[in-house]
C-alpha cells in the first residue's frame, strides 16, 4: 500500500470552492484506490486574515478545517505556516514521521518546499495545473517556480514539450496527464435550476506574459472577443465571475451585451455551493485564459470536467484539447462565435443525447481510478 503526500491549495482567500475541488479530486481519488493519503498546505504569513492574526485563528484555518472535516480528511491533513513548525491539524512532528516513510509526493506547483518534509520521499512529482504560465514565469521572467528537487514533472498541458506547443520546457521532461474526477462524488445531476449557460472564474488571475512576440493573457482578453455573443442567441449566459468593481469599461460592456453576472463568493464559495451551481446549470460556456489558447497547450478545465460528470454539456474554448478529447457530442470545442452558436443549436436539437454524451466523456477520460493509476504508473510508483 503506497503512502502518498499531496500538497496544494485547499483554503484560499477569498474562498473558492472550485479551487478546493481541484485538489480534493486527487486526495479523494488516491484514497478511493486504497492508498494512504496525507495533505499539507503551506501558507505564508501575508495570507492570514485579518492581518496579524495567528494561524489557528485565521479565516483560512477555519475554512481548511471545515473542508477537511466534510470529506473525512481531518486526521490526515495539516495547514502549515511556511518557514515554521506551526500547524493546524496534524502536528509538524507527525508530518516529519509520515513523510520519512512516504512513497510519493504530489506537489502542486511545488507548493511544499520544506526539505525536512520532502527530502526522504523517493518519487517527488511536480504537478503543473497551470501549463504555459508555470514554464513561462520560470523561463521568460526568471521567477523561481520551485522545479528543483523533484524527480518527475507532470502537466495537464497535453502538448507541453511537443512541436505543437512553443512554450519552453525549462529543460525538463513533462509527462502529460488528464485531471481526475471522483465520479461517485459527482453523480449525474437531476433538475436544472438555472436555465442558462454558466461558468465560474476570475476576470483576471495574475499578470500576463509577453514572450517572443506572443501574448499570454487572462480570461478578460479571451472573453472580450465574444462580448456580443448573448445578443446573437436566445440562450441566457450567467457568469459567476470575480471581477474588480473598478473594471468599469468591461462591466459596462458585459451588462450592455446581456451577460448576467453573479458573485462567485456567494454561489461558489465552498465545495458544496460550487457543486450546486454547476449541477443546477443547463450547460457550461467555458472561456479559457487567453494564454492557454495562445500556447495551444491542450489545457482542459477541472471545472468543465465537473460539468461533464454531472451530465451537463460543455462548450469550451479551444486550446488544442480536441486533439485528445472527443468533440461534437456532449463536449464542443469553439474558436469563433459561429462555433458557439452552432454548438448551442446542437444542444437545442437534442439536449438529452448530449447530456448522456457528456457523462460518458467524464467516465472514459477523467475517471480518477483510471487517471491516477496511469499517473502512478508513468512515474514508476506502481507497475
Amino acid at each position: 500500500m503506497l503512502t502518498i503526500v499531496v500538497s496544494g491549495v485547499i483554503a484560499s482567500v477569498p474562498r473558492q470552492g472550485g479551487a478546493s475541488w481541484a485538489v480534493l479530486q486527487y486526495l479523494l481519488g488516491f484514497k478511493r484506490l486504497g492508498y494512504k493519503v496525507y495533505f499539507v498546505q503551506p501558507v505564508d504569513e501575508a495570507e492570514l486574515q485579518p492581518s496579524g492574526v495567528s494561524l489557528s485563528d485565521s479565516g483560512i484555518a477555519r475554512y481548511f478545517v471545515q473542508v477537511m472535516s466534510d470529506f473525512g480528511l481531518a486526521q490526515n491533513s495539516a495547514l502549515l505556516k511556511a518557514g515554521t513548525k506551526q500547524t493546524v491539524g496534524m502536528p509538524y512532528a507527525e508530518l516529519v514521521r509520515i513523510t520519512r516513510r512516504a512513497d510519493v509526493l504530489v506537489n502542486i506547483s511545488g507548493m511544499l518546499d520544506d526539505a525536512s518534509l520532502t527530502g526522504d520521499i523517493p518519487v517527488r512529482i511536480y504537478l503543473d495545473l497551470d501549463p504555459a504560465f508555470n514554464q513561462l514565469w520560470h523561463a521568460a521572467e526568471g521567477i523561481n517556480m520551485r522545479f528543483a528537487n523533484h524527480s518527475h514533472f507532470v502537466t495537464i498541458g497535453q502538448t507541453i514539450g511537443t512541436p505543437a506547443c512553443l512554450v519552453p520546457t525549462c529543460g525538463l521532461t513533462w509527462i502529460p496527464s488528464q485531471q481526475p474526477i471522483v465520479l461517485s462524488y459527482w453523480p449525474v445531476a437531476e433538475r436544472i435550476t438555472r436555465d442558462a449557460l454558466t461558468t465560474v472564474g476570475n476576470w483576471r488571475a495574475y499578470g500576463s506574459i509577453d514572450h517572443e512576440g506572443v501574448f499570454y493573457g487572462q480570461k478578460a482578453h479571451a472573453l472580450r472577443q465574444f462580448m456580443q455573443l448573448p445578443t446573437l442567441t436566445a440562450e441566457r449566459f450567467v457568469l459567476a465571475l470575480a471581477i474588480h468593481p473598478d473594471e468599469n469599461r468591461d462591466l459596462a460592456a458585459l451588462a450592455t451585451n446581456g451577460w448576467n453576472l453573479v458573485d462567485p463568493s456567494r454561489v461558489a464559495h465552498s465545495p458544496s455551493s460550487y457543486q450546486q451551481f454547476i449541477q443546477g446549470s443547463k450547460a457550461e460556456f467555458g472561456i479559457a485564459k487567453s494564454g492557454y489558447v495562445a500556447a495551444r497547450c491542450g489545457w482542459f478545465s477541472d471545472r468543465s470536467i465537473c460539468y461533464l460528470a454531472s451530465g451537463r454539456p460543455v462548450i469550451a474554448q479551444e486550446t488544442g484539447f480536441s486533439n485528445f478529447l472527443p468533440s461534437g457530442e456532449g463536449l464542443f470545442a469553439f474558436t469563433t462565435t459561429d462555433d458557439v452558436l452552432a454548438s448551442i443549436e446542437a444542444l437545442r436539437r437534442n439536449y438529452d443525447f448530449n447530456a448522456r454524451a457528456a457523462r460518458a466523456i467524464a467516465e472514459e477520460h477523467f475517471d480518477s481510478d483510471k487517471v491516477l493509476t496511469r499517473l502512478l504508473q508513468n512515474v514508476g510508483a506502481i507497475a
